[in-house]
């Protein structure tokens, strides 16, 4: 979805249309959860600190989020997405990967599914969707940002190797600023420059990562779509556009999985006392803190404290790249589905 929080604040209060809105924080205490695209031109965005953003844009309308009406507008896209195909893997309240490669309707073309569905989106919540399209996960990503808002991108599978070798360095997922300003210390600047360097090479600078990188330069990526039917545990995770240090901004982020968290527990009428934080760093090093209870972690403030409790002590040691929640040790196990290919990415 396009600027999420924002837009939803923007169609349920028609005086907010065309101004430049923040959900979350105040102008003088918290960080921005998300910023309108009238906001953006201001150089305001996610995770940035309130007063910051009142100096760059004193005119910004600022608004307390409310996640309630935000889980329910997701719960209605999501719907749609499965009137589709039930391989649908949310990333966040506001993100999905689609693989419609066996689709309900029997669609012969994933561009007409995606232009249906955003049509969909728009007639039914008022709200305006970027798809990205192509043959696996990692180039549908990067294509669903690339004409937003409201628009769609298509990288072919005969066209993926030149799109990658001309692209900047900074635009691949998975590479986030701090990589990014390595990469260039070194002369990697777009994909054809790190397309030079071996695996060898790459892994010798960026450890584990560097094994990703390779792969993906050369528009590899067989990750199948996973749904959020999970074994033992239930969870969830998002990764940001850029990387976290400041405790209020991660706090923030860790408060929003939980009600995902916390609303997934709910729905599943999914129990379990053990709970586990994970931590990507920016160089992709993962972490996991984990801490079983007498009692059953249930409710969405109790998984936000004994979180914070995890992720702050001991101390972080890098940027964060990407915060996670799992309730595990379950009274019920869902079943696994395997998954096929991804061809649609709605964001």
């Amino acid at each position: 979805m396009d600027a999420f929080y924002a837009s939803v604040e923007q169609r349920d209060n028609p005086e907010y249309r065309g101004k430049p809105v923040a959900v979350g924080g105040s102008k003088v205490r918290g960080v921005v959860a998300a910023a309108s695209y009238e906001a953006r031109k201001y150089g305001i965005y996610s995770a940035m600190p309130s007063r910051t953003a009142y100096r760059k844009c004193p005119g910004i309308i600022f608004v307390k989020p409310r996640f309630e009406v935000y889980s329910g507008v997701s719960r209605h896209v999501m719907a749609i997405f499965r009137d589709y195909t039930d391989l649908v893997e949310p990333l966040s309240l506001d993100e999905a990967y689609l693989d419609v490669t066996r689709n309900k309707l029997r669609f012969s073309s994933a561009v007409l599914i995606a232009r249906e569905i955003r049509a969909r989106i728009k007639a039914e919540t008022g709200l305006t969707a970027s798809a990205g399209i192509s043959y696996n996960k990692f180039l549908a990503k990067i294509a669903s940002g690339m004409n937003k808002p409201n628009g769609m991108t298509i990288i072919p599978e005969e066209e993926a190797i030149e799109f990658l070798e001309k692209l900047p360095i900074q635009k691949f997922y998975g590479i986030g600023k701090v990589t990014a300003e390595k990469m260039k210390s070194i002369d990697i600047n777009n994909g054809a420059d790190l397309k030079k360097k071996t695996e060898i090479e790459l892994m010798h600078l960026f450890g584990k990562a560097g094994k990703y990188y390779y792969n993906a330069v050369r528009g590899e990526d067989n990750r199948k779509v996973s749904t959020e039917r999970i074994r033992k545990s239930l969870g969830a995770e998002r990764t940001f556009d850029i990387d976290y240090s400041d405790k209020e901004a991660l706090t923030l982020q860790l408060g929003m999985i939980s009600r995902v968290v916390a609303t997934r527990l709910k729905k599943k009428n999914f129990r379990g006392r053990t709970l586990t934080v994970k931590i990507k760093y920016f160089d992709f090093e993962i972490h996991t803190r984990s801490k079983t209870f007498k009692d059953y972690v249930i409710d969405q403030q109790d998984i936000l404290n004994k979180s914070m409790d995890l992720l702050f002590s001991p101390k972080l040691e890098k940027p964060v790249r990407l915060l996670g929640i799992t309730v595990s040790k379950s009274d019920k196990q869902p079943e696994v589905e395997d998954n096929n290919q991804i061809t649609l990415q709605l964001q």
